[in-house]
C-alpha cells in the first residue's frame, strides 16, 4: 500500500492533465493528497480530477494579466505547464518567443507570488518547478525554450533563498526527453531543421547525448515528484535535481 505521506495536504499541478502533469496528480493523490488539476483542457482536466477525487482549475496560464491578482491557498504548487516550438533563431516567430515565457516564466512566477502568503503562514511549503536538461545546457533551434527554462531556474532559486526562512522549499527537476505528447509533437520538427527522417530523430537527437539510451517514463518523474514534496525532503531546496540518463554529465 502507497504511504500516505501526502496526507492532509492540498497541491496544485499545472498542466496536470497529461504527461507529467499527469503522473504526477496521480503520484501525489495516491498517496493521499487533494490536488487540484490546472489546464486548458476542459474534457481531459475535468475527467482527471473525478479520476483522483481532486477539483479541476481551467485556467489558460498563458494569460498571465488574468492571474496577477488570484489568490491560492495550497500546500505544494508544481509549475510544470509548458509547450515547445522548434525553429532557428533567424526564423523564431517573435509571438511564440514571448508565449513561451508568458507560459513558463511568467506564470510560474505569478503563481509562486499568489501560494507564498498562505505557506508563511502555516511555516511549510513546497514549490516545485518542472525544468528540463535545457535549463542547465543548450541545445540549437530552441531558444525560447532554452531561455524559460534558464528563467525558471533562476526564479526557483530566489523562491529558495526567500522562502527558507519560512519553512518553504523551492527546488526544480531537469529531466531529459520523457516520453510525452510534449515530446511525440516535436518529432516532425525536429526532423525538418536536423534534415533527417522522422524515424531517426529519438536516436540521432534526442538520446544522442544520454548515457542510458531510452526516454524516461512520466511516472519516473512522478516519484522524485513526489519525494521533493514530502517532509523527507525537508532540507533539500534551492537545487536542481537531474533525471537525464547521465545527459549533463559530459
Amino acid at each position: 500500500m502507497t504511504e500516505q505521506d501526502l496526507a492532509g495536504r492540498r497541491a496544485l499541478i499545472t498542466g496536470g492533465a497529461s504527461g507529467i502533469g499527469l503522473a504526477c496528480v496521480r503520484e501525489f493523490a495516491a498517496r493521499g493528497a487533494h490536488v487540484i488539476v490546472a489546464d486548458h483542457h476542459v474534457y481531459l482536466t475535468e475527467s482527471v480530477a473525478e479520476e483522483v477525487g481532486g477539483e479541476p482549475w481551467l485556467v489558460d496560464l498563458a494569460d498571465t494579466a488574468a492571474l496577477e491578482d488570484v489568490s491560492l491557498d495550497v500546500d505544494i504548487l508544481v509549475n510544470n505547464a509548458g509547450i515547445q516550438r522548434v525553429s532557428p533563431i533567424a526564423e523564431f516567430v517573435p509571438e511564440d518567443f514571448r508565449l513561451m515565457q508568458r507560459l513558463m516564466v511568467e506564470s510560474p512566477f505569478l503563481l509562486i507570488r499568489a501560494v507564498l502568503p498562505g505557506m508563511y503562514r502555516r511555516g511549510w511549503g513546497r514549490i516545485l518547478n518542472v525544468s528540463s536538461a535545457h535549463g542547465l545546457r543548450a541545445s540549437p533551434f530552441k531558444s525560447a525554450y532554452v531561455t524559460a527554462k534558464h528563467a525558471l531556474e533562476g526564479l526557483s532559486k530566489v523562491t529558495a533563498l526567500e522562502g527558507g526562512p519560512h519553512g518553504v522549499t523551492s527546488n526544480c527537476i531537469n529531466p531529459a526527453y520523457v516520453n510525452t505528447p510534449l515530446v511525440q509533437k516535436q518529432i516532425a520538427d525536429q526532423a525538418a531543421v536536423h534534415g533527417i527522417p522522422e524515424d531517426e530523430v529519438v536516436e540521432k537527437i534526442m538520446l544522442t547525448e544520454s548515457a542510458i539510451k531510452r526516454l524516461i517514463e512520466p511516472e519516473e518523474v512522478a516519484s522524485l515528484a513526489g519525494w521533493l514534496v514530502s517532509d523527507s525532503a525537508g532540507m533539500v531546496t534551492g537545487a536542481s535535481y537531474t533525471m537525464d540518463g547521465g545527459w549533463t554529465a559530459r
